[in-house]
C-alpha cells in the first residue's frame, strides 16, 4: 500500500473518509451473503422497532430517498418480509408491516452485521470500541439536521 502524506494521515475527516469506503464494501458483501440488498436492513430495524410505518415515515426514520424507500420495499413485499397494505386512516398511504419472515431475516442480517463490526473493529478492545462508538455518535448527533 502506498504511503499517505502526513497531513492526510491525521485528518479525521480523510480517515473516515476512507474507512467508509471499507465499511461499505463489507456490508455490501455481507447483505449480498444473506440474500439483502442496500436498505433492507434499515427498514425490517425500523418496523421490528417502530411497528407498521407508512413509506414516508420509514424514509424519514431510516434517513432515504422516497423513491429508494419504494425500490426497497417492493423488493421485501416480494421476498415476503413486508406486508404493504393501504392504510385505513389515510386512504393515499401505504402501511409496511414487518412479517415473520422478515424477522427471521433481520435476525440474520442482525448477525451479519455483527461480524461486519467485528472484521472491521478487530485492532480495537472492547472498551475502545465502545468508546469510538460514543464518539463518533456524538459527532453524528451534533450534525443531524434537527
Amino acid at each position: 500500500m502506498e504511503e499517505v502524506p502526513q497531513r492526510l494521515a491525521v485528518k479525521p475527516s480523510w480517515l473516515i473518509s476512507q474507512l467508509a469506503v471499507h465499511v461499505r464494501r463489507l456490508v455490501t458483501d455481507g447483505s449480498a451473503a444473506a440474500g439483502a440488498r442496500g436498505y433492507h436492513y434499515r427498514i425490517l430495524a425500523a418496523l421490528h422497532e417502530f411497528g407498521p410505518a407508512s413509506q414516508a415515515q420509514l424514509g424519514r426514520r431510516c434517513r432515504i430517498d422516497r423513491s429508494d424507500v419504494v425500490a426497497a420495499v417492493n423488493e421485501l413485499v416480494e421476498q415476503g418480509f413486508v406486508d404493504r397494505t393501504p392504510d385505513p386512516e389515510h386512504g393515499r398511504r401505504n402501511r409496511v408491516t414487518l412479517t415473520r419472515s422478515g424477522l427471521q431475516q433481520l435476525r440474520r442480517m442482525d448477525g451479519v452485521l455483527d461480524q461486519v463490526q467485528d472484521e472491521l473493529l478487530a485492532p480495537l478492545s472492547a472498551e475502545d470500541r465502545q468508546t469510538l462508538t460514543r464518539l463518533l455518535g456524538r459527532v453524528l448527533a451534533h450534525h443531524q439536521p434537527e
